[in-house]
């Protein structure tokens, strides 16, 4: 049998999920919606489908196995639970919601109909991390004792979309966006949950005073290991490097690059596991779920701890002090 899917927001992410369903067998992509006809309408071209304006009208007509939504955050709430509804299965691109009650409610509408949220947390299917955890899991580096985290970009770059510098609409600035991919990570990699975050941002940006540019955290995992985020967003050399230190040795991830791995003093580049698309991965994850009757690691629980984080790493900041994740 197979699995349809229709995608709801067709900027560049919304591209790349339709590019993976094209590449696999057992799912296929029907028909799309945006608000911008013109943009709608290109999309669905490129791909053979019908295009929509009215997301609620596509839904209704195509009745679709899972609903994908790319979208800006403010709308994840209203539009998943439209589509739970009418019965579709989400793929909902993260943060899955603006806060923890969005999550919650849209959470609480799934189990009571039987069906299955997907958080696209891409993190957990790029090669380099999925190599970093299969050697965490050979337990031979003994007890992982911190992780030191990095992230640094331009942020605040003329073609990112105006939607990003609105907190009413994105959540706030790089701890929502990018900041979520950190502690993503860092729960995946650890098996475990953020539950202490202490934070201070900074607010410096030209023309955006309410949109945070840097962030320094400390956060700390229900295994008690420390972890240090630390974005930015401001003009300088972009990076992206994890470092997880354990009693017999260090791993260091650069991230869509390479994997080093240190026993003896001295770091050493290890072969990384084959890139796929990590779209395409989760998808087959997703196609998984269903076949299967059950939820999948980036389950809406998963999705809602992550922006329970970033709640509470805005907490932190304002209140000048540390404060407890929400569990």
């Amino acid at each position: 049998m197979t699995i349809t899917a229709t995608l709801i927001g067709a900027g560049g992410i919304g591209d790349s999920h339709l590019e993976a369903i094209s590449r696999l067998e057992g799912i296929q992509a029907s028909a799309l919606a945006d608000i911008n006809l013109e943009r709608a309408q290109n999309c669905a071209d490129r791909f053979g489908l019908k295009a929509y304006t009215d997301y609620r009208a596509m839904i209704a007509e195509v009745k679709p196995d899972i609903a994908i939504i790319a979208l800006p955050h403010f709308l994840h709430r209203e539009v998943a639970l439209y589509c739970l509804n009418q019965g579709c299965h989400l793929l909902l691109e993260k943060p899955m919601a603006l806060s923890d009650e969005e999550c919650s409610e849209i959470i609480e509408l799934a189990n009571s109909k039987g069906l299955i949220i997907f958080v696209g947390h891409t993190q957990q299917y790029l090669a380099q991390n999925l190599t970093a955890k299969a050697l965490i899991r050979e337990g031979r580096l003994g007890n992982l004792i911190m992780v030191n985290d990095n992230r640094h970009c331009s942020y605040f770059t003329p073609d990112r979309p105006a939607w990003f510098l609105d907190p009413a609409k994105s959540g706030g600035g790089i701890v929502a966006n990018l900041g979520a991919h950190c502690i993503d990570k860092i729960q995946w990699l650890t098996d475990s949950r953020i539950v202490q975050a202490k934070a201070i941002l900074s607010y410096e940006a030209e023309g955006y005073p309410d949109v945070e540019g840097s962030a320094s955290m400390l956060l700390t995992t229900s295994q008690g290991v420390p972890c240090t985020v630390n974005l930015s967003g401001y003009k300088g050399v972009g990076s992206e490097e994890t470092e997880l230190v354990f009693t017999h040795g260090m791993i260091k991830i650069l991230n869509h690059k390479s994997v080093w791995l240190s026993r003896d003093g001295v770091y050493q580049e290890v072969p990384s596991i084959e890139s796929v698309n990590p779209m395409r991965l989760q998808f087959l994850d997703l196609l998984a779920c269903i076949r299967d009757g059950r939820q999948p690691y980036c389950s809406g629980d998963y999705g809602r701890s992550v922006v329970r984080v970033i709640e509470a790493v805005y907490e932190s900041d304002k209140r000048k002090q540390e404060v407890a994740v929400k569990s």
